[in-house]
């Protein structure tokens, strides 16, 4: 039996399309199937459309996504088990990857996800570059995730400390048991979250991740009005605003600076010798880049620190493959950040 768990709060809106998803899928796969809605708290008629459609309803009062999707694993009856948001549009293709590969030995995995409606461009090529991206460093969000019921027992299920990238650590965990597949079948996420944020709240979200990691993953708080939020009546509502049409610009320039920024490398300091517009815009760009590449050592030190529990020899290649890119692009940003740093105290110091 395959068992689809969806964690769920106050989504009357939308969960009747991710349900209808699911049988559909299952249908196609031709397999015994269940469908599991824990209902998290919600007051809204999130149960009762559940339940028209055939899902078992769970109710649990955790308002912790990651307990929430632990509450549906222990309720699941089947020996497959897949986690799929209630914002999330699933399809046949995708289930059909996932049972594939765990019959060919996977412990588990997930899928690359794309956005539904209109969200801003900055985050519609995000997901696009991700797609690629989930599959080199083998790793997706939660979305769309799948494990055996042993993997998931073996791993104790989602970190429960964690209110926000539990499935990064759950991904991580499955890679202790063996095999972690991504499969290029992507599926569809609603974009709700992306319509309401402006667009320096992501960066600055970021750069909270760089100096106070262990609050950011661990502490409600700091992600409560990203993923938390009871309010879904502004889902659907894209601001109209000057500041966040401003803001979504910024973000995307900000995405361009970093996607261009390699090559400045390969481009002769000749030709953009210090006090010309070149070279100020080139200083520019190096100054955030090596600032924003601070990210690098919380990531670097994570799977460093799981690169030692691989039980597979294919698993412990590739994060050994991201460590050293972690690690290299920590270093490198560090060594831009003190010589910036360095120059500048220079610099006042002689006009002073």
């Amino acid at each position: 039996m395959i068992s689809f768990i969806v964690p769920a709060h106050n989504e009357q809106a939308g969960i009747g399309r991710t349900l209808q998803a699911i049988n559909d899928s299952a249908r196609v796969v031709g397999q015994p199937y269940e469908i599991i809605v824990v209902d998290d708290a919600s007051t809204d008629a999130t149960a009762e459309i559940a339940r028209q459609h055939n899902a078992t309803v769970v109710p649990v009062n955790h308002r912790q996504i990651a307990a929430t999707r632990n509450s549906g694993g222990r309720a699941a009856h089947g020996n497959r088990l897949f986690f799929v948001d209630a914002d999330t549009t699933i399809n046949p293709r995708a289930v059909a990857s996932a049972l594939r590969y765990m019959d060919k030995g996977a412990v588990g995995g997930g899928a690359p996800t794309l956005f539904d409606g209109i969200v801003p461009l900055y985050i519609r090529l995000i997901a696009l570059l991700a797609v690629v991206g989930a599959k080199l460093i083998g790793f997706t969000g939660g979305a769309f995730m799948f494990c055996t019921r042993e993997a998931f027992q073996a791993t104790g299920g989602f970190d429960e400390r964690f209110y926000w990238a539990e499935e990064s650590v759950f991904a991580l965990a499955l890679k202790r048991q063996g095999r972690f597949i991504v499969t290029w079948k992507p599926v569809l996420t609603s974009g709700r979250r992306f319509r309401t944020l402006s667009g320096l709240q992501v960066p600055a979200f970021i750069a909270r991740m760089i100096f106070s990691p262990f609050k950011t993953f661990t502490r409600r708080s700091s992600v409560e009005k990203i993923w938390y939020d009871s309010n879904r009546e502004r889902d659907e509502t894209i601001p109209d605003s000057f500041a966040y049409k401003a803001s979504n610009g910024i973000a995307l320039l900000i995405l361009i600076v970093m996607l261009t920024g390699p090559v400045w490398n390969f481009i002769p300091w000749s030709l953009t010798p210090w006090g010309s517009p070149l070279g100020w815009m080139r200083l520019v760009i190096g100054t955030f880049l090596c600032h924003v590449g601070l990210v690098f050592w919380p990531l670097a030190i994570v799977v460093f620190v799981h690169l030692f529990r691989r039980r597979h020899w294919f698993e412990w290649l590739k994060l050994a493959a991201l460590t050293a890119f972690c690690f290299w692009q920590a270093w490198d940003s560090t060594r831009g950040v003190i010589w910036f740093w360095t120059w500048f105290f220079h610099r006042v110091m002689h006009f002073l």
